[in-house]
């Protein structure tokens, strides 16, 4: 892709894979899910999730972009997300919600990562049921992707569905002695944190196997005053440009790939002066040293 920097791969750490069987799992009856378009102004998935997966692909093309992390937004839609990388291996990094409070809580082969939603599920991330899935995750080489900080589901405000969650389960520091422990396994923290930057950072300062990604809007920086150069010095400062992830938080269509967010933070990285060999790690290279 053309960037500030010449011709740069460009990878995508944080892509909402809003399947069929999403949209099923969230509105209930079925009979509904025509409205939603009408109602959201989205365009519903087709069935089959490749057909998906090739809709993406031809949008990443469109942009240049090389690979993507897909993730399942909804427990038990690892079968989508592994199905799209099945059958474009070389474009997608499978990724999926679990609820570990679930029963039938699993991690499935073949994913990159598990994610953890903990104040969507309401959960402490030392209950005994987290951690077995993570040591499950551990041992079959999948990276814990861990939501923290303010969160919020578009799609859930746009059709007035409730969103019980509990933050106080979304410090970043709850990480803290789980990632210590399992030194080998990445664990991501989207979104800088999503409104606790601090707390990530010391996290990030003390656990080397624990990565940020950029991704969204990042509209939690009004609750410190922050601009996003800012963070993405204070962010570089502490962990350098090798621990950094370039994500969009992209997620429906007909929006598809969300170019605004990259043509924001590549235009920041370089008014800071960042240089083409750590925006390529920014940017790309470092998803693809994580899982390939």
């Amino acid at each position: 892709m053309q960037t500030p920097w010449g011709d740069i791969r460009v990878n995508d750490a944080h892509v909402h894979f809003f399947s069929h069987k999403f949209f099923q799992t969230l509105v209930t009856p079925s009979a509904e899910l025509p409205a939603i378009q009408e109602k959201v102004g989205w365009t519903l998935p087709p069935v089959d999730p490749t057909r998906l997966a090739g809709k993406w692909t031809t949008e990443l093309n469109k942009h240049g972009v090389d690979r993507a992390s897909l993730i399942a937004s909804v427990p038990g839609d690892e079968s989508s997300v592994l199905a799209a990388a099945a059958a474009y291996p070389n474009r997608f990094f499978p990724y999926a919600m679990v609820n570990p409070t679930a029963a039938n809580a699993t991690v499935a082969p073949g994913l990159k990562a598990i994610c953890l939603f903990p104040a969507m599920h309401r959960y402490s991330l030392h209950d005994t049921r987290v951690e077995r899935l993570i040591e499950a995750a551990a041992a079959q080489g999948s990276a814990l992707f861990v939501h923290c900080g303010v969160l919020t589901v578009g799609i859930r405000r746009k059709l007035g569905l409730p969103s019980p969650f509990d933050m106080r389960f979304s410090n970043p520091l709850e990480l803290h002695a789980i990632a210590l422990k399992y030194p080998r396994t990445p664990f991501i923290v989207p979104h800088f944190g999503a409104g606790y930057l601090r707390e990530a950072l010391m996290l990030g300062d003390l656990c080397p196997n624990v990565y940020l990604d950029t991704s969204s809007s990042n509209s939690w920086m009004r609750y410190e005053g922050l601009d996003l150069q800012t963070v993405f010095h204070r962010a570089l400062d502490v962990l350098g440009p090798t621990r950094l992830l370039f994500g969009t938080d992209s997620s429906f269509f007909p929006r598809g790939w969300n170019s605004a967010v990259f043509e924001e933070q590549s235009r920041v990285l370089s008014n800071m002066g960042v240089s083409a060999a750590d925006a390529q790690l920014i940017l790309g290279e470092n998803l693809e040293r994580l899982f390939t």
